[in-house]
């Protein structure tokens, strides 16, 4: 599923690498996502399938809102458009 999830990013014209040829913004939002499903002790299909609450609770009002900020919001925005992706 995440390599799907890494077509959807490119398309919508997200950045695979920098120009100095290091993993941009694709690779960084499918490691939070991994990383969000490593602390939650779930698998990537199970996030899919429950992305709404976990973006409500990574969210700004939500239980884990200070996680979710970390990296300038970059946890909460990578559950966000995964959920894009999902509901497509």
């Amino acid at each position: 599923m995440l390599e799907s999830f890494k077509k959807y990013l490119i398309q919508q014209g997200y950045s695979e690498y920098t120009p100095s040829g290091n993993p941009s913004t694709v690779y960084d939002y499918m490691k939070r996502v991994e990383k969000i499903c490593e602390i939650e002790n779930i698998t990537v299909k199970r996030m899919a399938e429950n992305i709404d609450f976990f973006i409500e609770k990574y969210g700004p009002t939500g239980n884990e809102s200070e996680f979710g900020k970390k990296s300038h919001n970059a946890y909460i925005s990578a559950l966000k458009k995964f959920g894009e992706f999902y509901n497509q």
